[in-house]
């Protein structure tokens, strides 16, 4: 793994963006990887559309909480819409690095768990 790459997922592991559980929030979404245990919780305050506030809760992996990290950077703003249209392979670019099949589904917890929002809102 480069280097860099190394450096941007021990950050945001480390010192993740948007860490935390929003009270009273419009959008609230668990998910679980059974596999390993790694949760990730999704909490979003909406207006007109938009993500006006993003926050994430979640246990496990440096890649799953550094993909949660760099993902809700990314929605700040977004339509709900926008959010719905994302795939895997965004998420997995947010990252910028190639990674196991094992750890695929690590980074990819907080993409399972957008899933779960509802539309229209």
């Amino acid at each position: 793994m480069d280097p860099l790459y190394r450096e941007i997922i021990l950050e945001h592991s480390q010192n993740p963006q948007n860490f935390g559980v929003l009270n009273n929030a419009d959008i609230d979404v668990t998910e679980i990887n059974p596999l390993c245990g790694d949760s990730i919780r999704l909490t979003l305050a909406i207006e007109k559309g938009r993500v006006k506030k993003i926050l994430f809760f979640g246990v496990g992996c440096a890649i799953s909480q550094a993909s949660a990290s760099l993902f809700t950077e990314e929605m700040k703003n977004k339509s709900l819409a926008e959010i719905k249209k994302m795939s895997e392979q965004d998420v997995l670019d947010l990252l910028g690095v190639t990674l196991t099949p094992a750890r695929m589904a690590c980074a990819l917890l907080v993409y399972k768990t957008g899933k779960k929002i509802r539309l229209p809102f």
